[in-house]
């Protein structure tokens, strides 16, 4: 079993003045170590506008790597501007993961897109950065990972790695749409591609995780690293009705493999769930681990999916 100390929020978005563009949410933490800071993408949005809709937009926060809790930097802009018309990331840009690739730093996201039956739908993007990872530009108009017959929408999640010389993304694909009180609610799995080029995808077309609290239980951010001779994921899974709340809600689980296609769930090894009280006392989701100076710690989102900002746990003990 992992043994998480929980250290506190790190990071909140009502805190950051003259960013109308950034007043709530930083969800899906993403990490890029730098020698002496640690750069959290995370996706955000302005206040709804006259129809009562919503953007999302992706952001960073520089950490001071010697102290997590020393904010130095948050980004002037969003590091993509919205899509045009359109187009698959017209409406948002979340959530985003992002890699070194050589002397540039590659970024996959998801892009949304708003429907009328249904609130909305969402397909995989990837963009390039060659400043450091400050900005990014789309390497086209459209996704990577679209739609398909057997993956017919809501494509999103996406978290990039890569293994023995390859690239792996992990993601979540969506199964149905479920009408919960007159509200058409996702119910999505995680599945993973891989890629010589981080261009051209072949999906493995199979739900990685089993399903244990119902058959519509809802899976995202696959979160994978491999340690002690077996690739480890944390991921966050809810119920499929009414997940707005701490009983249905989000939680953190833990599966590991041997050659990253067939999974052993285990939740009971995950080792942190919420609080008894304070920010993360209703739901704790879209966890990411990283490692930095012989230390490992998680990032991830407590109450309202990451409304108030995200937080940071550090791993006792070795990595099993």
């Amino acid at each position: 079993m992992f043994q998480w100390k929980k250290l506190g929020k790190v990071f909140a978005p009502q805190e950051v003045t003259g960013r109308p563009w950034l007043k709530a949410f930083a969800q899906a933490p993403a990490t890029l170590i730098f020698d002496d800071f640690v750069r959290v993408y995370f996706s955000c949005r302005p206040p709804a506008d006259e129809n009562g809709q919503f953007v999302s937009y992706s952001a960073w926060v520089d950490l001071d790597r010697k102290d997590l809790f020393k904010i130095l930097r948050v980004a002037e802009q969003p590091i993509l501007p919205l899509g045009g018309l359109g187009e698959f990331d017209e409406f948002g840009t979340y959530p985003v993961s992002v890699a070194r690739d050589g002397d540039v730093v590659r970024a996959w996201y998801a892009g949304w897109t708003r429907c009328e039956s249904v609130p909305f739908n969402v397909a995989i993007g990837t963009a390039v950065s060659t400043d450091q990872g400050e900005n990014f530009t789309r390497i086209g108009c459209g996704p990577v990972i679209g739609y398909s017959p057997d993956e017919p929408f809501v494509m999103s999640g996406p978290k990039i790695r890569r293994f023995n010389g390859q690239w792996q993304l992990f993601y979540i694909a969506g199964r149905k749409w479920k009408h919960v009180d007159g509200r058409a609610e996702p119910v999505y799995k995680i599945r993973m591609a891989t890629s010589d080029d981080g261009i051209h995808w072949h999906k493995q077309n199979r739900d990685l995780i089993e399903s244990r609290l119902e058959e519509d239980e809802a899976q995202a951010s696959p979160d994978v690293f491999y340690a002690n001779g077996k690739y480890h994921m944390f991921f966050c899974y809810r119920y499929s009705s009414f997940y707005r709340s701490k009983q249905f809600g989000y939680r953190i689980g833990y599966a590991s493999s041997d050659n990253l296609i067939d999974w052993v769930r285990d939740d009971s090894k995950a080792g942190i769930d919420v609080s008894e009280q304070g920010w993360d006392a209703e739901m704790i989701s879209y966890p990411h681990v990283f490692e930095i100076d012989g230390k490992t710690f998680m990032a991830y989102l407590g109450d309202g999916v990451g409304r108030e900002g995200f937080g940071l746990a550090e791993l006792q003990g070795e990595l099993k």
